[in-house]
Formats: structure tokens, sequence, C-alpha cells
């Protein structure tokens, strides 16, 4: 089968493109940069005809070559002739061209400067870091109150909150702690066995979760559990009865962040 080919021809009435050759998108396809060069302002080309005697089997490979003829044509005031086409191929070009594109319909991309996207991430952060430190002043404010004894919740949030702080996270903890436990011990019997020394794996294991582990499993429980609470301290804001504590101007963070913030931090310390 012959390939895709092309042959353009300069006459006084204008130029002639000759298509020959089988046009599939699975077979390679002559460049495109022939006819920009003959179509070119300076080659004072006005109208471009067709010729497609040679023309074999022809998909949307053909069509798509087509169209960008005639945007380069349109771009640059040329007539184009569309008789020499066979006639699928004319029906399809006047009906993809039958309407015109609406305006605004094609995605146009505005690039902002390097410095526009610096901006944009320096006020970013700054918003983040007000916003931040707006809410551990707020909170330290809170628990100062509740130390006081000034800071207005409900006594049962209090102790709900301590109760799911700790009874509640005693299973976690004592799997977390057994896990680990476990690892400390396997990692530890190791090395210890090849100094002899294996009596002292639970001496190992018994520091380490002291020294080192509960420490770190302290914050991924307080972190991953507990602290999913705090997640809900800016969604809550726009429940019903927080709503008409701010129309009486009454602090809603004490309200949600001293019963929820003082459980976790006593523990902690």
């Amino acid at each position: 089968m012959e390939p895709s080919s092309f042959n353009i021809e300069q006459r006084p009435d204008g130029a002639e493109l000759r298509l020959s050759g089988s046009w599939s998108i699975h077979r390679a396809r002559p460049s495109f940069d022939p006819i920009a060069t003959a179509l070119a302002p300076e080659s004072g080309v006005r109208r471009i005809g067709f010729d497609a005697t040679g023309l074999g089997d022809w998909d949307s490979a053909l069509l798509m070559f087509l169209v960008r003829i005639v945007n380069l044509c349109r771009s640059r005031d040329i007539e184009v002739d569309f008789a020499g086409l066979p006639e699928n191929v004319r029906g399809m070009l006047d009906l993809a061209y039958a309407v015109g594109e609406r305006r605004g319909a094609r995605r146009e991309h505005t690039g902002n400067s390097q410095l526009a996207h610096l901006g944009e991430a320096v006020l970013g952060i700054w918003q983040d870091a007000h916003a931040m430190t707006a809410f551990t002043g707020e909170t330290l404010l809170s628990l100062a109150g509740l130390a006081k004894g000034s800071a207005r919740f409900r006594r049962s949030d209090l102790w709900e909150f301590i109760r799911n702080c700790g009874p509640d996270a005693l299973p976690i903890v004592t799997l977390i702690s057994l896990l680990v436990g476990m690892i400390l011990a396997f990692v530890g019997a190791h090395q210890l066995a090849m100094f002899g020394a294996q009596i002292y794996i639970a001496d190992a294991v018994g520091v380490g979760m002291a020294r080192e582990m509960g420490a770190m499993m302290t914050g991924i429980i307080m972190a991953g559990r507990t602290g999913a609470a705090f997640a809900a301290l800016k969604s809550a804001s726009s429940a019903h009865p927080l709503s008409m504590m701010n129309a009486t101007s009454c602090s809603t963070l004490s309200v949600r962040s001293g019963p929820r913030v003082s459980p976790p931090t006593l523990q902690t310390a």
C-alpha cells in the first residue's frame, strides 16, 4: 500500500495540493512544514485548491491534516477550494466549519508570572501563620481561664473528654505497647545473642519503652486518635448553639477548645 504523500505546486491563480497514497492514523504521515513554507505571506499565494485523484484509503488522519491547512489559510486570508476533494471529505469539512466556534468556549490559559506565584505563596503562608497564631493564642487564653476557674463550659463535657482521652484509649494503647514491645524484643534478641547477653532483653525492652517509645506512642495516639477532636473545632463553629453564642459576644473558643485541650495536655504532662 502506497504511503501518504503530497505535492504542492505553484500556479498563476494560486497553489494546488496533490494528495496521494493511503492516509491512516496507524501509518507515518508527511511533515506539515513544506505547506507552511509554501503558504507563507511572502509567497503571495491567495488561493489553494486540491487534487485527490491519487488518493487511496483515508481516515481521520486526512481530515486532521486538512483542518490544519484550512486553519492556516484562514489565519493568512487565503481562499480554500474544496472542489478537488472526495465528496465524503468535503461533507465532513463543510459540517466542521458550518457553525463557527462559540466565543469563549476554548479554554484559555492565562499564566501568571513567577513573581505573582511567589506573592501568592507568601500571602498563603502569612494567612496560615496568622490563623495558627490566633488559634494558639486563644487556646492559651482559654486554658488560662480554665485554670483560674473563669472559663465557661459544661462540666459534663470536660469529664466526657477526659474519659475519651483516658479509659477509652486504653485498648489501643495496650495493643500498640504490645506490638512495639514484641518488635523491640525480636530485634534486640538477635543482636544480644551475638554476645550471649539474652538475659538483658527484658531490660532493653523496659528501658526502651519507658525512655523512647513511650513518648513516641503518646504523640502518635494523641495526634491520631485524640487529635481528631481538634479537627472538629472549626466546623463546629457553624453549629446553631455556637452561632447564638457569637451573637451574644460570648467566646466560643473557650467552649470548644478548653474541654478538648486540657485532658490531653494533663495526660502528656
